[in-house]
């Protein structure tokens, strides 16, 4: 499943807000229920919060994935923020984070929620491409940008 097929223009933020890690996510909170993909923003925040208990998704290089699973979902959904300033996001190599990709799986996908976080993985390795994906300001760069990194690693 290629990126793409999840993530939407309208599930983008160029520009975020947040000035900590509770603030973006309920950023991202706010977007997905807006946007009717999440039902209920407060459980979308303690699925969110209670997987960064167990670890920080900061994974370092800048790049945060949250992610979680929720039970009342039907598909898969993948929104994308990027923050100019750069979050302290408890990210393992101590730095701030500027690339979010948040994922939320249907509790009855856990395979397609794994391959998800590893094709996510997969094309952020790329430093010439975060490099573009830091210096885009709109949606649609930045969905240009995921699409084209997306389509070199196939279906």
């Amino acid at each position: 499943m290629k990126l793409t097929d999840l993530l939407e223009q309208s599930l983008m933020i160029p520009d975020l807000k947040g000035q900590n890690k509770k603030d973006v996510l309920k950023e991202f909170a706010s977007l997905l229920y807006d946007q009717k993909k999440i039902r209920d923003r407060d459980e979308f925040l303690e699925v969110i919060l209670g997987r960064e208990t167990l670890s920080s998704t900061g994974i370092g290089e800048g790049i945060a994935i949250p992610h979680g699973r929720l039970k009342d979902l039907d598909r898969l959904i993948l929104a994308f923020g990027l923050s100019l300033k750069g979050i302290d996001f408890d990210a393992m190599d101590g730095k701030p984070v500027h690339l979010f990709f948040v994922l939320t799986a249907p509790d009855a996908a856990p395979v397609d929620h794994l391959k998800t976080l590893a094709r996510i993985s997969k094309i952020l390795k790329n430093r010439s491409f975060r490099k573009r994906l830091l210096k885009a300001r709109t949606r649609e760069e930045l969905y240009d940008l995921i699409r084209a990194e997306d389509e070199k690693y196939g279906p």
